[in-house]
């Protein structure tokens, strides 16, 4: 965001007597461009007129004869036009009949810079002027062409590099823009169906593009892979990260009957492939939809809920470390058997990280007993309730990625 307000100069107005044969003039001899020409409810005329550059307009106003602006028709404008070649411009408008009150001389003319009535020293005056000459419109308005010389090439300068920044910030914003829909289809475009688990997921970024990761994997076999990872970092770096986790887990899919194996192979291909500091947090679990057992790994991840149908809260810790950071690496598989009633929460630290105005976080309490308050919902509402639950009590600015997945079992 700039420090301040953007702002330039936009129109200056030039009183004349016949919109438009001043608008052929500044069109066709000087080859401006038409910025606009609109009728005003009023009955008047708008029409503007701008140089190549388009970086200010001229606005061709038609004053009431006898009214007070009508009495600066054919004076000087104090408009000065700057060009790269004066001698060039002046040959090529005076072969479209512009009318030149001298042939462009050198002028070079020290200014003073002074404060509280100190002058510069002679020989560190800025220097203005270069060749110039002066010509008039239709109507006798005069205006100032002159060269570029040290002011204006500064000014150019300042000019060019605004302009590059600008084009900059653009280029930056459309690839960000682009990043963020092609990340948005990295995200399960599809859920497969399941006669004993429904479940939702949701990430909601901080940023255009994030480093959270979720994903619904069809292992074939009435199994599925329920995935939530967090990347470290945030922003381009980590969606990139995020994209190259997710290439690489999906490609291992055919392990998925060892995943011990699948996770190894993964996290090999993960350090191999990203920077030393590079890593991140995985919990990876495969639910079999006919014995209703989950397998799972959590590599360092946040551990997620099992709400139980009883009411009671268990925990799926962690049984490695997070994956990216060692070659050698290993893991533990832990299960555990869900029955109809029970709900599972995978979740990212934005969930509870979130803070309210007191710089109190959420925290595991407020989402388990979320979870406990809506836990009759079907799976797409729970999640959209406890993300109400979430915003509502931290209505401020999001400072993280937030991802919640849920799941209810239920009988087939």
């Amino acid at each position: 965001m700039a420090d301040s307000p953007y702002l330039r100069i936009h129109t200056i107005h030039i009183y004349v007597r016949d919109q438009d044969r001043s608008l052929r003039f500044y069109i066709d001899q000087l080859g401006f461009s038409l910025a606009f020409d609109v009728r005003l409810s009023s009955g008047g005329r708008w029409v503007g007129v701008s140089p190549p550059d388009g970086s200010t307009v001229l606005t061709l106003v038609a004053p009431v004869p006898e009214s007070k602006e009508y009495q600066f028709i054919g004076r000087s404008t104090q408009v000065v036009l700057v060009t790269e070649n004066v001698i060039a411009k002046y040959h090529e408008w005076r072969q479209r009949g512009v009318r030149f009150q001298n042939v462009p001389r050198l002028r070079r003319v020290k200014y003073e810079l002074s404060t509280a009535g100190s002058e510069a020293p002679p020989n560190e005056m800025p220097v203005w002027g270069g060749i110039f000459t002066r010509f008039k419109d239709v109507d006798g308005n005069s205006f100032v062409l002159v060269g570029f010389d040290e002011l204006n090439r500064e000014i150019e300068a300042q000019r060019r590099a605004a302009r590059e920044r600008e084009e900059a910030e653009r280029r930056a914003a459309y690839e960000i823009e682009i990043a963020r829909q092609v990340q948005s289809r990295l995200f399960p475009q599809t859920l497969p169906r399941l006669n004993t688990l429904e479940y939702a997921g949701v990430c909601l970024q901080a940023r255009q593009v994030g480093g959270d990761y979720y994903d619904y994997l069809d292992l074939g076999e009435q199994r599925l892979g329920l995935v939530i990872g967090d990347i470290a970092g945030k922003g381009m770096a980590a969606a990139l990260l995020m994209a190259n986790l997710q290439a690489n887990l999906r490609s291992q899919c055919a392990h998925a009957a060892q995943p011990r194996r699948l996770l190894e192979s993964v996290n090999r291909l993960f350090y191999d492939n990203t920077a030393d500091s590079a890593y991140a947090t995985l919990f990876f679990g495969v639910y079999d939809d006919r014995t209703g057992r989950l397998r799972y790994a959590n590599c360092g991840h946040l551990a997620p809920l099992l709400l139980r149908r009883s009411g009671k809260l268990q925990r799926l810790d962690s049984t490695c470390t997070v994956m990216g950071l060692f070659k050698n690496w290993d893991c533990a598989i832990r299960e555990c058997r869900l029955q109809a009633g029970d709900i599972l929460a995978l979740y990212t630290d934005g969930i509870t990280e979130s803070h309210n105005h007191s710089e109190e976080e959420f925290g595991l309490e407020r989402l388990a007993a979320a979870l406990e308050t809506h836990r009759q919902l079907p799976a797409e509402n729970l999640l959209a309730a406890v993300l109400h639950d979430v915003r509502r009590f931290s209505p401020g600015e999001q400072h993280d990625d937030i991802t919640l997945v849920v799941a209810r079992c239920k009988d087939a």
